[in-house]
């Protein structure tokens, strides 16, 4: 289970960085000053939260057997 969460917030982190990146490229802002920081912020967090949703979506615990 600690690898499952390991995983599962490793690629949610790596989600809402990559988002972060995609937003602020797409803002076609001059100066990093003029970025949306509150849109940067919450568009990734999101994707955080669709990445998390998507590993309880797929989990597949061991089965009792262990296999």
């Amino acid at each position: 289970m600690t690898e499952y969460l390991t995983y599962s917030a490793e690629r949610a982190l790596k989600t809402a960085a990559q988002t972060a990146v995609a937003v602020i490229t797409a803002s076609q802002v001059a100066g990093i000053l003029e970025v949306s920081w509150l849109d940067v912020v919450s568009v990734s967090a999101l994707a955080g939260v669709v990445s998390l949703l998507t590993s309880v979506a797929n989990y597949k615990g061991k089965a009792i057997d262990g296999k």
